[in-house]
């Protein structure tokens, strides 16, 4: 990541300096060319029109003309040709070519009523030609000669080689400058990064008490806040286990503890009443009963969390699959003179796994049920849109805290550990619920509020989705 910061941070500074300092000597030429050739045009016209009015076509023995020719040759360090309509040369500020026959394209063109600027840039050279002419009538006129004027650019050349070399000491000093900047600022971006790292690899060897504080950037400071959430699910989680475990063997050794008790005090008595043979194998058939809800719940958990589990999709009518499991439970209620209501909207048939559906249902309602008060309700709706449909289960019960809601659903955790333990809970009831209907591809959410009650709503796809 420097590597890649240094790189971008220093194309960025670099394209754009390097584009100005070549646009700049660019810009220079053009100018400088572009001014040179319209000084050099009004230099001609003024010259064709004095070469015209004074007849030095036919009269080259002027001084004046001749003068003002010289000075203009001098001054733009270059040459002037003065030739007339029959191509004779008649004046050369070379002195080379006098008398002598110009056949030349550009001056052909000229005399013919067209001529443009020619810029040779390998040569740094400007050739022009002005044509010489004479009013004939009040619309038409006479080219009657021409003045080919070739002047160097020499002096523009070194004037932009001066100008390249200095903006190339200056390309290269900033260059130098934005290299030295990225360096030191990918090292400030990388930084918190690395302490990052830093932190995370002590929590990898086992370091899980300290909580990560990365001080930097602001998305920094979100990655560590996520890590510190991270990392107290995790301890959570870890806390949880191990009072699964814990509570478990518990839960596991005790109804055996109780069934071999009740069995010694059997065996250890002799001629005992029939009667009291039935009270302790009520008891007995009790503990048994505990000991296999509690296995039952780790084989349903344990179903749900093969990844290759079965689905067996069927069409199911949703409104008997509640009627079915609320009559399953409605003696629990009765016992606690819990009102238990069912209320449908409309009649709901859906693809789905009736078992594990109704494993979650069941959950969720027996909850309602057993961490409810006494006297309490227990309303059971359904309904369904052209894509969903929706069962919610609320109670008049105890509520669940808020800072505990986001936990509910993690295996082996426990509001009221003491409660639950009472209530023959494991923890693993809501995990099995939010498994099966992740199975079905649905939805669960929870609101509640502490000696309010609680709602739980569960969405679920009527097509299944494989």
């Amino acid at each position: 990541m420097r590597v890649q910061s240094i790189v971008i941070v220093f194309l960025v500074g670099i394209i754009p300096i390097l584009s100005v300092s070549w646009s700049l000597v660019q810009t220079y030429n053009q100018k400088a060319v572009s001014q040179r050739i319209s000084e050099l045009q009004r230099q001609g016209n003024s010259l064709a029109n004095l070469l015209q009015s004074t007849g030095y076509l036919t009269n080259k023995d002027i001084p004046e003309v001749n003068t003002e020719i010289s000075q203009i040759a001098g001054i733009y360090e270059g040459r002037i040709i003065i030739v007339n309509n029959s191509l004779n040369i008649i004046k050369d500020t070379y002195g080379l070519e006098e008398g002598n026959t110009l056949i030349a394209e550009v001056v052909i063109k000229t005399l013919r009523g067209t001529n443009a600027p020619i810029h040779n840039k390998n040569r740094n050279y400007i050739e022009m030609t002005i044509p010489i002419t004479h009013n004939t009538t009040n619309t038409t006129k006479e080219i009657m000669g021409v003045i080919v004027m070739i002047f160097s650019t020499k002096n523009i050349v070194a004037i932009s080689d001066m100008l390249s070399q200095k903006t190339l000491v200056l390309f290269i000093t900033m260059a130098i400058l934005i290299f030295v900047f990225a360096f030191f600022y990918s090292s400030v971006l990388t930084k918190p990064l690395k302490r990052l790292r830093g932190a995370i690899g002590h929590l990898t060897e086992g370091y899980m008490d300290e909580e990560i504080s990365i001080s930097g950037f602001y998305e920094t400071d979100l990655i560590s806040n996520s890590l510190n959430q991270m990392l107290l699910r995790m301890k959570n989680l870890e806390k949880s286990r191990q009072e699964f475990v814990s509570n478990v063997s518990h839960e596991l050794k005790t109804p055996l503890t109780s069934v071999k008790v009740l069995a010694d005090s059997l065996l250890m008595q002799e001629n005992v009443a029939p009667e009291l043979y039935r009270e302790f194998l009520v008891d007995i058939a009790e503990e048994i009963e505990r000991e296999s809800k509690i296995i039952n719940d780790l084989l349903s958990l344990v179903k749900l969390d093969k990844t290759a589990s079965d689905m067996n999709i069927s069409s199911t009518n949703i409104n008997d699959l509640l009627e079915s499991v609320l009559k399953r439970l409605r003696p629990i209620a009765k016992k606690r003179n819990i009102e238990l209501v069912f209320e449908s909207f409309r009649p709901v048939v859906a693809e789905v796994d009736e078992v594990k559906l109704s494993l979650a249902i069941s959950n969720l309602i027996e909850n309602a049920i057993k961490y409810n008060v006494e006297d309490g309700w227990v309303r059971v709706s359904l309904n369904a849109d052209h894509k969903y449909f929706y069962v919610k289960v609320a109670d008049s019960g105890i509520g669940i805290p808020e800072d505990a809601q986001d936990f509910i659903f993690d295996r082996f955790y426990r509001v009221d550990k003491a409660r639950s333990r009472g209530t023959g809970g494991t923890g693993l009831g809501l995990s099995i619920t939010k498994n099966a209907i992740h199975m079905h591809k649905g939805a669960i959410k929870v609101y509640s509020k502490e000696n309010e009650g609680t709602t739980f709503t569960v969405r679920v796809p009527l097509n299944y989705i494989a």
